[in-house]
């Protein structure tokens, strides 16, 4: 057996690399990449993933650089666990910013999170409905804090309870995409949080099926190996509304910190608009899954 056999990541990877674009160039015009979410404009689709204890597993400094890169680029930054001063520091970068909340079986964690979300103006919050159970199905236990499954009634209170958008992120099927709607989730993320389990379905292939599923349309997002504008455009095309790259910006901090970044993302919306343009899908409202063929 391959040391990669059910991987998803490479699984993800494989999904989107058989993914192949036909061209429309007549009557396309210069793309316009500018996108509205939750009351507010965006200058591109592309934003960051919810990355998590960057200092830890990188360097001291990394998750400032992260933040700064995400404002330099002028894009939405999501953070994933963090405690509180990770949390304002972030914020205080300038950049529109989502926080990730993990799971906690202490649901008045989960609160406390919203609540000081609200206080820093926080575009939007999520929870981590993928991140339950540990590698033999008990409850996960991470940085000393144990996990629980969210019921459908427990989202439903969460998202009463607070002003700010609440997004479900780990989505990865039609059953779960409903009932975090009827919750009142005003977003999805279609994704398998980095390989969680084995053999999972790459999201670009659960993104359509998501999408027509649902009575009340609400953002979806793709996280999953996006890496390059190409990538972007394949999601986007396909119905997501917008997309998360995660390991190449640690790859750009780790070589040259918040300006490498910032680069980065540069050339992914270069790219994302050279796509768009040479497939007459030349701003978001018209983008067509049509010009995507499974190869």
């Amino acid at each position: 057996m391959s040391e990669n056999s059910g991987n998803s990541n490479v699984i993800t990877r494989k999904y989107l690399d058989s993914l192949l674009v036909e061209t429309r160039y007549m009557n396309s015009v210069s793309p316009d990449l500018t996108m509205d979410l939750y009351g507010r404009k965006f200058s591109s689709p592309v934003m960051t993933a919810a990355l998590s204890h960057l200092d830890h597993f990188m360097f001291d400094g990394a998750t400032k650089a992260y933040a700064e890169g995400a404002a330099k680029a002028d894009v939405i930054l999501w953070l994933g666990m963090a405690d509180e001063k990770e949390v304002e520091l972030c914020a205080s970068s300038g950049a529109p910013m989502i926080e990730i909340i993990k799971p906690y079986t202490d649901r008045d964690l989960i609160y406390q999170k919203i609540r000081h979300a609200e206080k820093l103006g926080l575009l939007a919050v999520g929870i981590d409905i993928d991140h339950p159970f540990g590698s033999d199905g008990s409850p996960d236990i991470v940085d000393g804090y144990e996990m629980s499954p969210i019921r459908t009634e427990e989202l439903r209170e969460i998202c009463s309870a607070t002003s700010l958008p609440v997004i479900a992120k780990g989505v990865l099927s039609t059953y779960d995409a409903e009932e975090a709607v009827d919750a009142g989730a005003q977003g999805l993320v279609i994704s398998h949080h980095n390989n969680r389990i084995s053999y999972a379905v790459p999201p670009l292939k659960a993104l359509p099926e998501i999408r027509k599923s649902l009575k009340k349309p609400v953002p979806l997002f793709v996280d999953g190996d996006i890496r390059s504008g190409m990538d972007a455009f394949k999601a986007l095309a396909l119905g997501a509304h917008a997309v998360c790259i995660g390991r190449p910006l640690m790859t750009a901090i780790k070589n040259g910190g918040a300006d490498a970044m910032a680069s980065y993302l540069a050339e992914v919306n270069a790219e994302l608009k050279k796509a768009m343009a040479c497939t007459g899908c030349f701003n978001l409202s018209r983008m067509d899954p049509a010009v995507v063929h499974l190869s």
